[in-house]
């Protein structure tokens, strides 16, 4: 390790020993025979520490990124403010600084720091011995003492509304306060820790006194895991007389359920969560990290331990330590913060003079030791939404810690040789660079037969590695005994339970659950957003007869056509339209309609006059009509045209002959039917008289001639003409046309 860091230095054209390497120093050893252990790498946004250097691939290579987020002197923030006593950071949403006096121009402020428009802070004129931001909302928690009194004064307001949310005067002195959740505000006193929720009118209520180890501290952490039953405390201490720059750190756990005390020595801690093996529910953890003198020997550990006991039937979680290796010139340096990663299962334990130390909460196992900051950190906050946390130190720099998710998983596997580890976390945090140990594993379980742990290892692949057709096809051609779940069934079952399928899991596990006539399974699963639905399983879905499944699948896919085409087929025209207008979509109505008139006419038929009656016909009704006509489709095309025309408009006049003449060529009684209704009064009428006579609706023919001659040629067909219409038309006929006496 050391000639590998003299060999680092020496590519940087560095000649001095400041790099050191750390190890675990547990012993243990890799596949390869070499110690495992934790790679350091001194990485800081203003470059290497001590010398210039090849700084952009060294922080390319590290597993951490740090970054300055601000410099808070540049927003006009004294230098005498930058410290625990004024400036807090309740979460990863504010930073609240203190201003006081003359350094601010004579007046008290309070500076509010929104981290998503750092460069815009909202100062106010408030006068407060501590201010607290709500870790979600824009509430302040502010606190001052009462005068002439040793007792404080609590205040929450909101500053949206300006509405005073709660307001309490402690009977005691108030060291120290947090937020606990959105609506809780832990308080320390002198003696007693309270919890006030500032949501009612209640009062703080007390929950446990103060252990004796923390008599003299300062107070600089109190935590509560979300379900509040566990509580922890921590204080620090100047060191003995013959070492007082060692900082003492002391930490009292509380259990709310068994309403007892543990002492211990520790300067940082963390609770997490995390499931055990094959465990339902996951496991309570408590991380702490402390340096202490031990029979003279000075002794720096890290501790994870489960908290309360595991309920019947869970595996429970088995205690783990590791050492903190501190180099030589950081022999008085201590923790000050430490933070947990839900998202990575990392431990960021914090020194005040910069060090990073990175474990692995599961194993402890020692990932990673860089300095990011060469001043000294006093405060730090998680930073959820990427798995890192930010750190403040007393230069005024807010820096953000993040895993570097291209190099986190080969610098353990090539710079630790832990393969396992590099596997986990893969996993764990869904990262690239485990792809090749991933299918060895996979190939591995496959080959010895081992298909349910294949499987499994195939669906919890990170970045989905082998979640692919070859690895479908594969667990597919596994033979099973009758009566024992398939690698398959495995496979998907996994993923279900973890997240999504993507389109090709979700029509492979269609056609097998619908295989199996259980096409209530597929509807359960999409409707808890299991599926990614697309174009190939609303296909397949469609096929089994179940259209309406079908839409829904169709319309979650958003595979535009083949919603337009379901709406088509069902007849549910206004749905559409409505539907092709929120999408942006031009339905090809030419398309739809012939495959309509293919499978539905009378669908077909409805279709035709939605398109038109849509203001500017996307397709002109002559068309329309002739789509029916070409197919010899006459009732279909008359029942969309005296739809069409009901109207009754001049510019409808050559449609309105058109319906007239297919229903005299081919169904001369529809036609006498609708010059019945008298629907029409713009057509061609010697045209549609002379049709009449052809089809012998010789009366019809009367009515439209007025030509003398054409009169006298049909009157004849007396035979074919009732004869009191006839009397009725002769009286309607000119006296000048009437024989002489």
């Amino acid at each position: 390790g050391n000639e590998r860091s003299r060999t680092r230095r020496r590519r940087r054209g560095c000649d001095r020993s400041h790099t050191l390497t750390a190890h675990d120093g547990r012993g243990q050893r890799g596949t390869r025979g070499r110690k495992l252990g934790a790679r350091e790498e001194t990485t800081t946004t203003t470059g290497c520490l001590e010398c210039d250097g090849d700084q952009d691939t060294m922080a390319n290579a590290a597993p951490i990124s740090m970054k300055e987020c601000l410099l808070l002197p540049s927003l006009g923030i004294n230098q005498q403010y930058i410290s625990f006593t004024n400036l807090t950071m309740e979460s990863e949403k504010y930073i609240c600084v203190r201003e006081m006096g003359a350094a601010s121009g004579g007046t008290n402020n309070v500076v509010i720091i929104d981290m998503a428009q750092p460069m815009q802070p909202m100062r106010r004129p408030i006068t407060a011995d501590s201010a607290l931001m709500n870790p979600n909302s824009k509430i302040i928690a502010l606190k001052a003492a009462v005068p002439g009194q040793t007792a404080d004064h609590l205040q929450v307001f909101n500053l949206d509304t300006k509405a005073k949310l709660g307001s309490h005067q402690m009977p005691e002195q108030v060291v120290f306060w947090k937020w606990i959740s959105e609506t809780k505000i832990g308080i320390v006193s002198a003696t007693s820790v309270y919890h006030w929720n500032v949501d009612g009118s209640s009062a703080p209520a007390k929950v446990f006194d103060r252990a004796s180890n923390l008599n003299g501290t300062q107070v600089i952490k109190y935590m509560v895991t979300p379900d509040e039953k566990w509580c922890v405390l921590i204080g620090i201490a100047p060191g003995s007389a013959d070492r007082p720059q060692l900082v003492k750190g002391y930490m009292q756990l509380y259990s709310m359920a068994q309403s007892r005390s543990q002492a211990l020595e520790a300067h940082a801690a963390a609770f997490a969560s995390i499931k055990v093996g094959a465990n339902t529910s996951p496991s309570t953890l408590i991380s702490f990290a402390q340096k202490s003198m031990v029979n003279g020997q000075l002794v720096s550990k890290l501790h994870v331990i489960e908290l309360g006991t595991p309920a019947a039937g869970q595996t429970p979680f088995t205690k783990k330590q590791a050492e903190l290796f501190f180099p030589p010139e950081f022999a008085d340096d201590f923790p000050v913060s430490m933070q947990i990663s839900k998202k990575y299962g990392l431990v960021y334990v914090i020194t005040k003079l910069g060090l990073l130390f990175v474990y692995d909460l599961e194993t402890a196992t020692a990932v990673y030791r860089s300095r990011i900051s060469p001043d000294p950190i006093f405060l730090t906050s998680e930073a959820d939404s990427v798995g890192g946390f930010y750190a403040i130190n007393r230069r005024g720099q807010v820096l953000l810690a993040t895993v570097n998710e291209q190099s986190m998983v080969p610098f353990i596997s090539q710079s630790l040789n832990n393969l396992d580890l590099a596997l986990a976390i893969a996993k764990r945090g869904n990262l690239p660079g485990a792809e090749a140990l991933v299918g060895q594993n996979f190939e591995r379980l496959f080959g010895l037969g081992q298909y349910k742990e294949a499987a499994v290892a195939a669906a919890e692949s990170p970045m989905g590695a082998l979640r692919t057709k070859e690895t479908i096809e594969k667990l597919k051609g596994v033979q099973v005994p009758a009566g024992q779940t398939s690698p398959l069934l495995q496979y998907f079952g996994t993923l279900l339970t973890k997240g999504k399928l993507n389109p090709l899991e979700s029509l492979e596990l269609g056609r097998l659950v619908l295989s199996q006539n259980k096409k209530q399974l597929l509807e359960n699963w999409m409707n808890e957003d299991k599926l990614e639905c697309d174009e190939a399983l609303g296909d397949l879905v469609k096929n089994t007869g179940d259209s309406d499944l079908a839409l829904k699948i169709y319309l979650k896919a958003q595979a535009t056509q083949k919603v337009v085409t379901a709406f088509a087929e069902r007849g549910q025209f206004e749905e559409l339209v409505k539907y092709s207008g929120q999408v942006g979509h031009k339905p090809d109505y030419m398309y739809i309609m012939q495959s309509l008139l293919m499978s539905n006419p009378q669908a077909a038929a409805k279709l035709a006059v939605t398109i038109a009656q849509q203001p500017g016909p996307p397709v002109d009704v002559n068309t329309i009509t002739d789509l029916f006509l070409q197919r010899n489709m006459i009732r279909e095309a008359t029942s969309f045209l005296l739809e069409v025309l009901k109207p009754n408009l001049p510019e409808q006049a050559m449609l309105q002959t058109k319906v007239l003449e297919i229903n005299l060529v081919t169904y001369p009684n529809v036609a006498d039917a609708i010059l019945a209704n008298n629907m029409f009064t713009h057509y061609d009428r010697p045209r549609v008289a002379q049709l009449c006579e052809k089809a012998g609706l010789y009366m019809r023919a009367l009515q439209h001639y007025s030509d003398l001659s054409d009169i006298k040629r049909v009157i004849i067909n007396t035979h074919a003409i009732e004869p009191q219409a006839l009397v009725e038309f002769c009286g309607t006929l000119s006296p000048e046309w009437a024989l002489p006496a």
